[in-house]
């Protein structure tokens, strides 16, 4: 304990303020493998995942980050067993039941992504609430990625281009600015930094277009046991490495 909270103020001294990522996106991977090692349910990683939720939250909020985007269920999870899928849709719920006063003291913005039509209707009350509740908040946007896929998300950009078009809209010729716009993520810079936690080393179809040019930082960490220190040399990696953008 005491390792890694001497880790923890050597991380926050080395940091520096004027290079904060502004917009991290995270992958939050390992809650069914941190519970099977542990003799537990799948469940049980899923509700300690939240835990974790909790202090990345808070932590990104406090370090001065602008956006927090959060991979909690992808179009693919459906796949998953029904009981497992339901426990994951009681998740938000339970999250913004519990936290939305901090989030609405602290100034956080809570947003959802994702083909919201498809989630179960108190998944959709839930986050609706929490972004009515939170819509006047200035300070940091919660992005929870729920039923998200990004080729879905690409498709469904394609497809309200051309229904504008078909409309008479005059778009003029498309590029990425105007591309971009069609995207659940119009109103926010792409992603400066990615975390993707459990060991894995993939995108798994998550913000294809918006990760083109970040930052991808992979620990073996399961994400029941991501922490601030996580977090804290997620962004001290971030800060040692050059963005070129194809240049030299």
């Amino acid at each position: 304990m005491l390792e890694s909270e001497n880790r923890e103020k050597e991380l926050k001294a080395a940091i520096k303020t004027e290079n904060i990522p502004h917009h991290v996106a995270v992958i939050m991977d390992g809650n069914g493998r941190w519970a099977a090692e542990k003799g537990l349910p799948r469940y049980e990683g899923h509700r300690q995942g939240v835990e974790a939720v909790r202090l990345t939250v808070r932590n990104s909020s406090y370090l001065g980050i602008k956006v927090l985007t959060l991979f909690a269920f992808s179009t693919e999870n459906w796949k998953r067993p029904v009981s497992e899928v339901n426990y994951l849709m009681s998740l938000p719920g339970k999250y913004l039941q519990s936290e939305l006063p901090e989030l609405i003291r602290n100034n956080v913005r809570v947003r959802l992504i994702g083909d919201s039509k498809k989630l179960p209707r108190r998944v959709q009350k839930a986050v609706n609430e929490g972004a009515e509740a939170t819509k006047e908040n200035t300070g940091m946007i919660l992005n929870f990625a729920l039923n998200y896929g990004s080729r879905s998300e690409i498709i469904m950009a394609v497809n309200r281009l051309v229904d504008d078009v078909k409309k008479g809209r005059n778009i003029g010729s498309v590029d990425e600015i105007i591309f971009s716009s069609y995207l659940y993520t119009a109103d926010m810079p792409d992603p400066d930094l990615l975390i993707r936690t459990s060991g894995e080393k993939r995108i798994s179809n998550f913000l294809l277009w918006q990760l083109a040019y970040s930052e991808l930082w992979f620990t073996d960490v399961y994400w029941p046991d991501f922490s601030r220190l996580h977090l804290l040399e997620a962004i001290y990696e971030y800060q040692k490495r050059k963005r070129r953008y194809g240049s030299v």
